[in-house]
């Protein structure tokens, strides 16, 4: 696996510098729908001298506290701008007509959003009974993990926590679910698990909300706890952020809530905190 992530950091690095050197000049008017691949992965460790300065170099309970101060500072977004948002951040870089579902993969159109059979909806990705946070202002609608699903295999889904093997979820993308937990597909593991993380990062029970926290454990139901904590590390390892992943990432800083997830610029963060 190790050199699975290598050979894609190496890839990853010679397409950077291939539209680099093709670029006459940096494009400082990008929109939610233009905003490159390129663009995202060449910003991360830009950013550890300004945004994560207070950062860098920590580690542990430390490195948790300095994240949380810095990605706190952001401009929240109502539940129903989170419809817009969406379209914006899981747009098909293929069809610009079009998200991609996380738990599926599959590219449906973006007028498509709402609550009938072959719709998509809001999935939040950290449940929002596990904490009791609904959809109010704050973690109910921090699109660093709301998604687009599938209205159907979003209610297989359910409140599960996360963890690995159950049986194929129906047009699922590859997706397992069992009693307590679901598996997402292949593709999206490192993604679902990075979003937890930030989470447990940004929400710690001083703003009104739970102190959101990864256990070890599933079938948490209300508490505000998800799980499990060694299989998300597992897949942060095992599915290091894409492309799609990346711009994501810049898309909210730059166009929506203006702070950023730490783990997808940092994935090795997480086992310095956990």
């Amino acid at each position: 696996m190790l050199a699975i992530r290598t050979r894609r950091r190496k890839a990853a690095a010679l397409a950077t510098a291939a539209v680099l050197a093709g670029l006459a000049a940096p494009s400082l008017t990008a929109t939610p729908a233009t905003a490159t691949a390129a663009s995202a992965a060449t910003t991360a460790s830009d950013y550890d001298s300004t945004y994560y300065k207070d950062a860098v170099g920590k580690t542990g309970d430390s490195l948790k506290s300095a994240l949380h101060t810095i990605i706190s500072d952001q401009t929240k977004l109502s539940y129903s701008a989170v419809w817009d948002a969406l379209k914006a951040t899981d747009e098909d870089p293929d069809d610009s007509g079009n998200v991609i579902l996380l738990y599926s993969g599959v590219s449906r159109s973006k007028s498509l959003n709402g609550g009938d059979t072959g719709d998509w909806n809001r999935e939040h990705v950290w449940a929002k009974s596990h904490g009791d946070f609904g959809t109010s202002t704050g973690p109910g609608t921090d699109i660093h993990h709301l998604r687009p699903s599938d209205i159907r295999v979003n209610s297989v889904r359910g409140n599960k926590d996360f963890d690995n093997g159950g049986s194929a979820v129906s047009e699922g993308g590859g997706s397992l679910t069992d009693s307590d937990s679901f598996e997402p597909r292949d593709a999206v593991k490192g993604d679902v698990a990075r979003m937890i993380f930030y989470m447990a990062v940004r929400y710690e029970g001083g703003d009104g909300f739970a102190d959101l926290e990864v256990n070890g454990q599933v079938d948490n139901g209300s508490n505000p706890y998800i799980g499990k904590l060694s299989v998300l590390k597992a897949w942060n390892d095992e599915d290091p952020p894409d492309a799609f992943e990346e711009r994501r990432n810049q898309v909210i800083y730059d166009e929506y809530q203006h702070n950023r997830n730490p783990f997808v610029d940092h994935p090795e963060w997480v086992e310095s905190i956990w």
